[in-house]
């Protein structure tokens, strides 16, 4: 496990640092704020120990703008402040756990262990790609080649979905339960007049098509 500890008061950093060493795990330190802001960006750890009192920037400050900066790692927040609201800004600010001073190291180890076991925070997904199609998830726009396309609410769905599903066949029934939320077949062609009007303004205007039938099962979406 690799760490980063931002802690200015030598004896604490000394006592953390060498007892997490001694437990094989590898361990880098800033003595302030701006040094510890630096190297959380530059290097890849497991988990951070922060303290709350931090000269050059504070901790609440430090941990708002790694969250901002888009850090994940997971962050144990250390002070001597015990109080609920102490606590509560500490974890709105972006911790992920506040341990009181003073602490055993037995209780740090533990918890420090129990935040790297976490699964990876999955990144918000903005846009799609494929080929020289773009699908903003965000502002819900969609173009080719630099061609800003118009498209309708449900064409917007349903290219999206073909797009998170791109080089794979799905078939008109997956269609019909992601796109419409169908669990039933209404026996309407609604599934073919959005694939040809999607057609018309995706494909159509372009050398290359990008939407295809696979005859017997469905359709696929690639380059």
């Amino acid at each position: 496990m690799r760490v980063l500890v931002i802690e200015d008061d030598r004896e604490t950093a000394d006592y953390v640092c060498s007892s997490l060493l001694a437990l094989g795990h590898l361990v880098d330190h800033a003595a302030d704020g701006k040094h510890g802001f630096l190297q959380a960006l530059d290097n890849d750890f497991d988990v951070m120990v922060i303290d709350r009192m931090l000269p050059g920037l504070d901790g609440l400050t430090l941990l708002r703008s790694l969250r901002g900066a888009g850090v994940t790692t997971p962050i144990m927040l250390l002070s001597a402040m015990d109080g609920l609201k102490d606590r509560v800004d500490g974890l709105e600010a972006g911790a992920d756990d506040y341990l009181v001073k003073p602490f055993a190291f037995s209780e740090l180890s533990a918890r420090l262990s129990a935040l790297a076991r976490r699964p990876p925070i999955k990144t918000e997904e903005t846009h799609l790609r494929v080929a020289d199609l773009d699908l903003d998830l965000l502002r819900h726009t969609v173009c080719r080649a630099g061609q800003a396309i118009a498209v309708q609410p449900r064409e917007f769905r349903l290219l999206a979905y073909l797009m998170r599903h791109a080089d794979r066949v799905v078939t008109r029934t997956m269609l019909l339960e992601s796109v419409w939320e169908f669990n039933f077949d209404p026996g309407t062609n609604i599934v073919e007049t959005h694939i040809s009007r999607l057609r018309n303004k995706i494909d159509k205007p372009f050398d290359r098509p990008l939407i295809h039938t696979v005859r017997g099962a469905g359709y696929s979406l690639h380059g």
